[in-house]
């Protein structure tokens, strides 16, 4: 490679860094972006919601459904239910996939009780105008937008004298401009 080729390719690689620097930039400034909305700060909400919902459900199946079934089977859950194959292998068990489907039906049946039904039955009522209206707000808060809005309608002292009184100018306000040269 001669030294021209060299210092051409060397030349286009900063030519590329620089501007994979600056698209970089852009690049956080819309990550920025996304998170600054509300809508990645509610979807992290529901995944710390979810997992805590999760660790729920699974101690509701470890303390009340799996010893249920062991009463019922006479085993500590459903993994060795229905489990068959050669003795010394791992053998297929269908009780451990049945474990999972109850584990995902309890989940599903809980978040509908508790979370779908009820939305819908509150959008229903708003949809209707059966919902409450808000309540009013507390008389401190009444009293401090009044005085707010009091706040806001009078001019400023310096808008005022501005509107009321063109400025003058004075000679004895200030320099005097210098004469005219001929």
């Amino acid at each position: 490679m001669s030294q021209s080729t060299f210092g051409s390719t060397a030349g286009s690689a900063a030519n590329a860094l620089g501007s994979g620097a600056k698209g970089m930039g852009k690049v956080f400034e819309g990550f920025k972006d996304f998170i600054s909305r509300g809508n990645a700060v509610d979807l992290a909400v529901g995944v710390v919601i979810g997992a805590a919902f999760g660790v729920l459900v699974q101690s509701i199946v470890d303390g009340f459904i799996n010893p249920l079934i062991g009463w019922i089977f006479g085993q500590p859950n459903l993994d060795e239910v229905l489990a068959f194959g050669p003795d010394g292998k791992d053998p297929i068990s269908f009780g451990h996939i049945l474990s999972a489907a109850i584990t995902f039906l309890i989940t599903a049946a809980a978040v509908y009780f508790v979370v779908v039904l009820p939305l819908n039955k509150l959008a229903a009522r708003r949809k209707r105008g059966e919902e409450a209206e808000p309540a009013a707000p507390a008389e401190d808060i009444l009293l401090l937008q009044e005085i707010r809005d009091l706040l806001a309608q009078r001019p400023t002292p310096a808008l005022q004298s501005d509107l009321t009184t063109p400025p003058t100018i004075r000679p004895e306000d200030g320099p005097t401009p210098p004469a005219p040269t001929v």
